[in-house]
């Protein structure tokens, strides 16, 4: 089997569809309305906190069985109907169409995995496994998530704003390269691995107004 070719989608204001109204539907929706995707589920019946969520506002949700005229300006697919006939027409109608498609639980019948994901507000850490082993990539995961505590977030918003000043402010390549080099210096990361946010913060500061050197 070839490689799987990892990449990050954008999703926001996309039209995604879940087909299914279960507990794996919902978790599946709340991750794309985390993404700001525009998220409507099909199925005859819903858990309460999906029947919530669609009386809010925050998806839209047709209650009826799957049909192809569902996919109509879809751009992401994910069937979690755990129905053989009915995830094996969702697969094969999307293959038609070129769209891409998660058949919960079954690799064989889809284009794309979801990785197991480590976020710290910008930063995502996926896992994958190819759908051989989602219990591995969630282990994986769960150890991650002790390496790259909560921390991380507020440095990189701090980071990527220091960042961005570097590439307008300074014209040189070189003392570019040096600057942004030193922002992510081993010393700062070592200090931010072990929870010493401010600290981190104050050495960033300092690369920042340094000589990048």
């Amino acid at each position: 089997m070839a490689a799987r070719y990892m990449i990050s989608l954008d999703l926001k204001n996309k039209k995604c569809l879940v087909v299914g109204g279960g507990k794996v539907a919902e978790r599946k929706a709340r991750t794309l309305l985390e993404c700001g995707a525009l998220v409507y589920v099909v199925s005859p019946e819903a858990v309460p906190a999906l029947s919530s969520m669609a009386a809010e506002g925050l998806l839209i949700h047709r209650r009826g069985y799957y049909k192809s005229s569902d996919l109509e300006d879809v751009f992401l697919v994910i069937g979690a109907t755990g129905r053989e006939e009915v995830n094996r027409q969702i697969a094969d109608d999307c293959a038609v169409r070129n769209l891409i498609v998660n058949i919960v639980d079954d690799p064989a019948k889809c284009n794309f995995y979801v990785p197991a994901t480590v976020r710290r507000g910008s930063l995502a850490i996926a896992v994958s496994t190819g759908g051989k082993s989602p219990l591995l990539a969630r282990k994986i995961r769960e150890e991650l998530e002790l390496l790259y505590g909560p921390q991380y977030e507020d440095f990189l918003e701090m980071l990527g704003s220091l960042r961005e000043e570097i590439i307008k402010n300074v014209p040189d390549p070189e003392k570019k390269k040096k600057k942004l080099e030193s922002l992510v210096s081993d010393e700062i990361l070592s200090i931010l691995k072990k929870g010493r946010l401010e600290l981190a913060k104050e050495m960033l500061l300092s690369a920042y107004h340094g000589s990048g050197s």
